[in-house]
Parts: structure tokens; sequence; C-alpha cells
């Protein structure tokens, strides 16, 4: 069994920052790419960025610049690190990894269940 857990969402005002985290654990082999997700209310769950297993990031054009992901192989954990946040940053994000298991034997992406993370005044 395997799980993904976010946390670190919260209330920001404008301009500032948060960093969320989703640590993954279970009986996990290995993991290979991992990515966050968002979605605002009444939209469509949208990719904020991907990792890979050696930290290679990639992001989403609109998310360039004020986002930044890493991960922490030993600790099977990720970090989106949020800057210069705006109102329309507001979102439940999520994250998934793609995920050995089994002894290398058998392989799913796996999600977490949301972090709400809102951008206000």
């Amino acid at each position: 069994q395997v799980q993904l857990v976010e946390s670190g969402g919260g209330l920001v005002q404008p301009g500032g920052s948060l960093r969320l985290s989703c640590a993954a654990s279970g009986s996990i082999f290995s993991i290979s790419d991992m990515g966050w997700y968002r979605q605002a209310p009444g939209k469509e769950r949208e990719l904020v960025g991907t990792i890979s297993s050696g930290g290679s990031a990639k992001y989403v054009d609109t998310m360039k610049g004020r986002f930044t992901i890493s991960r922490d192989n030993g600790k099977n954990t990720m970090y989106l690190q949020m800057n210069r946040l705006k109102p329309e940053d507001t979102a439940v994000y999520y994250c998934n990894g793609d995920i050995w298991t089994n002894n290398g034997r058998n392989y799913n992406r796996y999600w977490g269940q949301g972090t709400q993370v809102t951008v206000s005044s």
C-alpha cells in the first residue's frame, strides 16, 4: 500500500510564499517521475510541473519563474516552493508519483488527497 500526503497549504497574502510537501510512504521500491497539479474552483485540474528521479524539473510556461519543484529521494518527498503568489493561484494542489512496488514488479501512478492554497488579502 502506497500513500502520498500533501502538506503546507494555507492562507497567504498576495505576494507571499508557501512551500508544499508531498511525502510518499508504504511499500515503495523506487519512485520515478513526480508531479504537481492544481485545480481551481470550477476549473479543470492542470499541470504545474514535474520532476524526474534525477531531479530535473519541468514547468508549465505560466508557472516558470515563480514556482520551483524539488525532491529529496532519501525521504521520498517532493516539494513545491511558490513565490510571489497571486489570487489566481488559489486552488487545491495535488501531487502524484509514478511508483514501483513489490520489489519492482508493479508500477502505478499514485495521487495525494490535495492541500488547499488560498491567496487573498
